[in-house]
């Protein structure tokens, strides 16, 4: 049998936390910082649960996790 492997764009974006969830980085933060709001910019920086809708996927994206 072939050896699962992971998907390594995944493995990058998500972190598997101790409960079975995923944790990711928020999008938009790339460039374009003078039209955020300092306040925008610092919640971007938080990290965030993947949703719940994408939790399936990412487990057949992330094997091992």
């Amino acid at each position: 049998m072939k050896k699962a492997k992971s998907n390594r764009a995944a493995a990058k974006r998500f972190k598997a936390t101790k409960r079975g969830g995923f944790k990711r980085r928020h999008a938009y933060t790339g460039h374009l910082r003078t039209v955020k709001t300092a306040k925008r910019r610092r919640n971007l920086r938080k990290g965030v649960m993947a949703s719940e809708a994408d939790v399936a996927a990412i487990k057949r994206m992330l094997p091992h996790a």
